[in-house]
């Protein structure tokens, strides 16, 4: 007979119970989808990686006020978020008191195509009002359910799936050309 393997939040609570093999394997569990939902934005591997790290530092931090029978999955991608956020206000910072960045360097002729393709989607998210952008994000990339969305961003089902919509809207006018 097959074992179920224990919950994200059974892990965690083992963990804050000292079980540090836990941890490790919220690791595992996590990493792949936080490399996902991290990297949509077009950020490098290498910043994506850090920022992943960053999450589950934030996560190691905050165990004492993780408060057992809730949900782990909308704590982690609302850490996130916020991970995601305060690297892009220090970006934005260092950009506007720095020169120039230098250019990256020349990309294989094969990879232009898609890199043009992924620049443009990224683009047009990032067109989008951040109501939208963080909906579209969660839902697209991190693939959670409108329920879990609603409890991360602080806001109705009904009010998500509207922002939701409306972003999906906007993302194709944009790539379509429109306005």
């Amino acid at each position: 007979m097959a074992t179920v393997p224990p919950s994200d939040e059974q892990l965690f609570s083992a963990y804050v119970a000292g079980d540090e093999a836990a941890f490790e394997e919220l690791v595992r569990r996590w990493t792949p989808s936080l490399r996902s939902m991290l990297g949509a934005t077009g950020l490098p591997s290498a910043v994506v990686d850090e920022l992943v790290q960053d999450v589950f530092l934030h996560l190691h931090r905050s165990a004492p006020d993780f408060r057992a029978g809730l949900s782990l999955r909308p704590w982690i991608v609302t850490i996130a978020l916020n991970v995601r956020r305060e690297r892009s206000r220090r970006l934005a910072r260092a950009a506007a008191h720095s020169p120039e960045a230098p250019s990256p360097g020349p990309v294989p002729s094969e990879h232009m195509e898609r890199r043009e393709t992924v620049r443009t989607v990224h683009s047009a998210l990032a067109g989008l009002p951040t109501a939208h952008r963080e909906v579209i994000e969660l839902h697209w990339f991190a693939g959670l359910p409108f329920s879990e969305i609603a409890g991360v961003v602080g806001a109705s089902v009904p009010a998500v799936k509207v922002r939701a919509h409306r972003g999906y809207e906007r993302m194709r006018a944009l790539l379509s050309g429109r306005r």
